[in-house]
């Protein structure tokens, strides 16, 4: 137990999934209940750390977190789409960068624009309404993707985004400008 610990950054590529998925069991037992910062970089966590860190956020791990970094850790669509409802639940959260991960359409849209439950209206509000930051850098994020993430950001996803990064990913110009026409002031950080 480390009740007082509010920034955990672990950043060693040796370190298994299995590494991951024994911090979430620790996490989900309440075993780090200050953390504001958690920082998993150049490890892969794949599918299976990932939804261990979701299930732990489900127990009710990581309530006060702000910064989530989940930079190159070898996750795809079908981790982020574990992932996507615990984050989407976190009230804190200011602070979501996943560079580097293999990351698609599928992952983004269940992150900002999940589809309500059947026989459901849809949500007048959603999950991460304090996001100011969001890292999208060298990720799998296509045309439709930008699309997706236009659309959310049009109709009120996101309110506090201020700061998002689309750099190397493979799309057009014209969807990259069609996203942050989308906002007004929605500024980028990019090398490009």
């Amino acid at each position: 137990m480390l009740p007082a610990l509010e920034t955990l950054d672990v950043r060693e590529p040796a370190y298994s999934p299995d590494g991951v998925q024994q911090l979430a069991e620790g996490l989900g037992v309440g075993g780090m209940p200050a953390v504001t910062d958690l920082r998993i970089v150049n490890m892969r966590i794949g599918y299976a750390g990932a939804s261990a860190l979701a299930a732990a956020m489900g127990q009710g791990a990581l309530p006060r977190l702000k910064t989530l970094i989940l930079n190159t850790v070898a996750i795809g669509d079908a981790a982020l789409v574990a992932l996507a409802p615990a984050l989407r639940r976190l009230p804190a959260l200011e602070c979501l960068w996943l560079y580097g991960n293999s990351i698609g359409d599928e992952g983004l849209a269940a992150l900002v624009a999940p589809p309500p439950p059947a026989g459901a209206p849809p949500p007048t509000t959603g999950g991460l309404a304090k996001l100011k930051e969001f890292d999208l850098e060298y990720t799998q994020i296509t045309n439709a993707g930008c699309a997706t993430l236009a659309a959310a950001l049009d109709s009120g996803a996101l309110p506090a985004l201020q700061t998002l990064s689309l750099y190397g990913i493979p799309v057009s110009a014209a969807a990259k400008a069609a996203v942050y026409a989308a906002r007004a002031n929605l500024e980028g950080w990019s090398k490009e």
